[in-house]
């Protein structure tokens, strides 16, 4: 794809990809997932930086992929700290999707239309370079046999890997229930990635609900041209569409 590093968010989808279905593991959690990875890759980017349990930005400046400046400029648009529980709890607009499309504009995966029961329209997608996915399995793999503490780039992604539940589907059954085990405790190695997979599990068991009506989060009032509960409007648009064709996305 023409680029020395992928990012955080391309990697996670890559690793929820099934070679064999063309389908995506955990749909479900893996927008919740993406949307932390965001976060993580804008922190290692220098752009935001944790204060406490809240996301901060502290360079504005733009990174160049327009995914990632576009949650970059809502966060600068809050004016204050967001809490990463509140920040990857809100809505979103077909992030899964639109990775997808990405890959596919990337040369990384190849779409391949469908029917499902013969009649609905759906769209796999298969990985046109095997190796980059093994390469990334790699490196999972390695910190979880070797024990040795990864880079942060590597423990982010085992620990959002974890948050979003593909630990089962990287290391099945009860042959992989130590691996499972070791991903989950490499969340320990990057404080970034342990803050927003949390938020991640947070969301997942209900602890990312919005403020009541009339408080913000941390008991504050709304701040001007919140709405009630100091977040934004559900059905703002969250992510950018690139200007891509509707497709039914991979289940």
């Amino acid at each position: 794809m023409g680029r020395s590093r992928r990012t955080l968010p391309e990697e996670l989808l890559m690793l929820a990809l099934d070679p064999a279905t063309g389908t995506t593991a955990q749909p479900q959690s893996l927008d919740l997932g993406l949307a932390g990875a965001q976060l993580v890759e804008l922190a290692l980017a220098g752009r935001i930086a944790p204060d406490g349990d809240r996301i901060a930005v502290v360079v504005p400046r733009p990174t160049g992929d327009p995914t990632l400046d576009c949650a970059l400029e809502l966060l600068r648009r809050r004016g204050a700290p967001v809490r990463a529980v509140h920040w990857i709890g809100g809505p979103r607009l077909g992030l899964r999707q639109t990775y997808l499309s990405h890959l596919e504009r990337c040369g990384m995966v190849a779409a391949v239309p469908g029917q499902m029961c013969g009649v609905l329209p759906t769209t796999r997608y298969q990985a046109t370079d095997t190796t980059i996915s093994r390469e990334i399995r790699g490196r999972l793999d390695s910190a979880i046999r070797t024990g040795v503490p990864p880079d942060p780039r590597t423990a982010a992604l085992a620990a959002l890997a974890h948050a979003v539940g593909l630990g089962k589907h990287l290391y099945p059954g009860n042959e992989g229930r130590s691996s499972r085990s070791r991903l989950r405790d490499l969340i320990r190695h990057d404080p970034m990635g342990g803050l927003v997979a949390h938020a991640v599990m947070d969301v997942q068991n209900g602890a990312g609900a919005q403020p009541r009506r009339g408080q913000a989060p941390g008991g504050r009032p709304p701040g001007p041209g919140a709405g009630a509960t100091g977040e934004p409007a559900r059905g703002a648009p969250m992510q950018p569409h690139h200007g891509t064709m509707a497709r039914a996305a991979a289940h």
